[in-house]
């Protein structure tokens, strides 16, 4: 499953050259991966009410050319791995109006996540704790 979420740059986004300041794409990811597990079926806020949280362990990006202010992105989301103690995201970033399936992505990124309990942050099998999620996911991976 690819999930294809549109975000609008905003002014307060980008640095003074007007272009998306790095950190932010890390907040387009976490937008991406949110909207995702809803298209999925399967919100975050579910996962939170049965008392648990996925952190971020591991995060890459690769920057190619700038996202800038008043431009809407379109931030392609995939599960590409999927293992008992954690959960990997793929995400390629498009300007709206981009051909997502011919272009290259103007940045990709990865986001490794894995399973904590709420009370007490003690990391956690998503295989054992949320058995339907990680079932899911394995319907879900794309590879990269």
């Amino acid at each position: 499953m690819i999930v294809d979420v549109p975000i609008k740059v905003r002014y307060a986004e980008t640095d003074q050259m007007g272009v998306v300041y790095h950190a932010n794409y890390l907040l387009y990811m976490e937008d991406a991966r949110t909207a995702f597990l809803e298209a999925a079926g399967y919100p975050y806020a579910q996962m939170e009410e049965l008392g648990y949280l996925s952190p971020v362990v591991d995060a890459h990006l690769h920057y190619g050319s700038p996202l800038r202010y008043g431009d809407t992105v379109i931030v392609r989301t995939r599960v590409i791995s999927n293992r008992p103690t954690k959960t990997t995201y793929a995400y390629e970033f498009y300007t709206q109006g981009m051909d997502l399936e011919n272009d290259r992505p103007l940045a990709t990124a990865e986001s490794t996540h894995c399973i904590v309990e709420a009370d007490g942050f003690k990391p956690t099998s998503i295989k054992r704790a949320l058995p339907e999620l990680y079932a899911l996911y394995d319907t879900l991976v794309e590879p990269a």
